[in-house]
């Protein structure tokens, strides 16, 4: 591999950094690669599902456009993952002065510090190069930020050890902006950001230049800006001034996915479910297989989509994607641990298992008054009941279930551990007149005890879910009997059931 030049004057003699050869901005840059993107038939952004018909074409219209830009969206959205992906789109590696708090172009140095050691080194100015990843830079907008923070200020500190005048250049403390010049600077949660720092940004935006406090010195910064933002927090914690918003060249609308299959594709990407590897080296009996199953992942995204319709959840907060994939990686870790007490080497998850992840459901929902007076918790198993409810009904269309109903309303019960191993569910369920071969006749995926579990358990909580069957849950062990006449009471036709939905 060819080493890079260490010197400005081996930077001269590399093809397309001469002197006199045009420099692209930031701005340039990235469009140049989009291009190129665009014409090789890349896609924008690698593991962003559910935005390539809405948010993507947008962010790449900006970009062509070379408009600086904010997202606007609910929280959990990917608006961070797309504004840090935003690097893959800047070239390889650029050359700057070597030690430049401000990545200066060799070239064409904007700082005292640039300028001053090209004219005491000249051709042996020495060169650093940097990656994409040292060109982004990000900043949490909370309202004890500064101007000091954002654009820079006098150090005292600095001058005193370097022998300079306060007065002198070399004495400014550069803040994140500067440091991000020829480079990326997003600011998530702009909203947040106190109304005086947001004017400080104005001459970036305009202008494309940054006056530090108490300096006669302007710095012409090339540095593309974006940002993030709740569109609620406009009228709950603060508001973007309308001077700034006039200066955004594009506002980009995220959304949640609009689909169950795009959930459960950013769900299966983002939860940590694969965990075979973590067992290498342990006993033999410890080697663990894990296999979900298609239902419970579909399950675990329906309690999502399900919460962003509640009444009872604050629609203004939104229900994050964080949500499903919390509750599929505490949902794996209970059927995990269910497979380490019963020494099995197959984890597989069940329905039970994703009541027992409530705790990752109940911290992600912010209630209205209403659903506060309910609890947190009560909602959860309403949302897991409802979800169940769905998801049987897509898979079990047009299975008859009249044997399993009717051993349960001559006064059978069924009651089952979460902690049980497969064989044992399994043995139960084969106990009740029906139900396996009226699973069977469904969609599960294998024939291996712990699908058919699985399956088993979403079919009598799709009945309960229905109104069927009455469900009761105590310490982790569930039982399943007789609707109660209350239930009986909606006069329901136990022959007609299948095509059932919760309302």
């Amino acid at each position: 591999m060819t080493s890079k030049p260490a010197t400005l004057g081996e930077l001269r003699k590399l093809p397309g950094y001469a002197p006199e050869a045009p420099r692209r901005t930031v701005k340039e840059e990235l469009r140049a690669n989009l291009l190129k993107k665009l014409d090789a038939g890349e896609p924008l952004f690698a593991g962003i599902h559910g935005y390539e018909e809405t948010v993507l074409p947008q962010i790449a219209n900006a970009i062509l456009a070379r408009h600086n830009f904010i997202l606007l969206g609910l929280r959990g959205q990917a608006k961070s993952r797309i504004l840090r992906e935003l690097t893959d789109l800047l070239d390889e590696q650029i050359p700057i002065i070597a030690g430049s708090e401000i990545n200066d172009d060799p070239f064409r140095p904007i700082s005292a510090y640039g300028k001053r050691l090209i004219a005491e080194k000249g051709d042996d100015t020495p060169i650093d190069w940097i990656d994409p990843g040292a060109r982004y830079i990000e900043k949490l907008a909370t309202p004890d930020v500064t101007i000091a923070d954002i654009i820079g200020d006098v150090d005292p500190i600095k001058a005193a050890r370097g022998g300079h005048l306060l007065s002198d250049e070399l004495t400014i403390h550069y803040g994140l902006l500067p440091r991000a010049n020829r480079g990326i600077f997003a600011i998530n949660e702009l909203p947040d950001l106190a109304g005086k720092i947001q004017v400080g940004l104005f001459n970036i935006m305009q202008e494309g230049d940054v006056q530090i406090k108490g300096y006669p010195v302007r710095l012409p910064l090339d540095v593309l800006l974006v940002f993030s933002a709740n569109p609620e927090d406009y009228t709950a914690r603060g508001k973007i001034i309308t001077p700034l918003k006039d200066r955004i060249g594009s506002e980009i609308q995220t959304h949640y996915p609009t689909s169950v299959k795009e959930g459960v594709e950013i769900t299966k990407q983002e939860a940590w479910t694969n965990r075979h590897r973590d067992y290498r080296g342990y006993p033999y009996h410890y080697q663990l297989t894990f296999l979900i199953p298609k239902a419970i992942r579909e399950i675990v995204e329906q309690i999502a989509f399900i919460a962003r319709e509640d009444k009872r959840i604050d629609k203004r907060s939104g229900v994050s994607q964080r949500l499903p994939i919390t509750v599929m990686e505490s949902v794996v870790s209970n059927a995990e641990r269910r497979a380490l007490i019963n020494r099995e080497s197959v984890v597989t998850p069940r329905v039970s298992d994703i009541y027992a992840a409530i705790t990752a459901i109940t911290g992600k929902i912010e209630l209205e008054y209403e659903g506060e007076q309910i609890g947190a918790e009560r909602i959860a198993r309403d949302l897991i009941r409802k979800a169940c409810g769905e998801v049987f009904g897509s898979r079990f269309t047009g299975i008859d279930f009249r044997q399993t109903l009717d051993h349960f309303n001559h006064g059978n019960t069924l009651t089952i551990s979460d902690m049980i191993s497969d064989k044992e569910a399994l043995r139960e369920f084969q106990g009740v007149n029906g139900l396996t071969d009226a699973v069977r006749n469904g969609k599960v995926e294998k024939d291996a005890d712990g699908a058919l579990v699985s399956a088993c358990e979403l079919a009598l909580e799709g009945l309960c879910a229905l109104k069927k069957l009455a469900r009761a849950e105590e310490h982790g062990d569930v039982s399943y009997g007789r609707a109660t006449p209350e239930r009986l009471s909606r006069k329901q036709n136990f022959d007609d059931w299948t095509g059932g939905r919760l309302n």
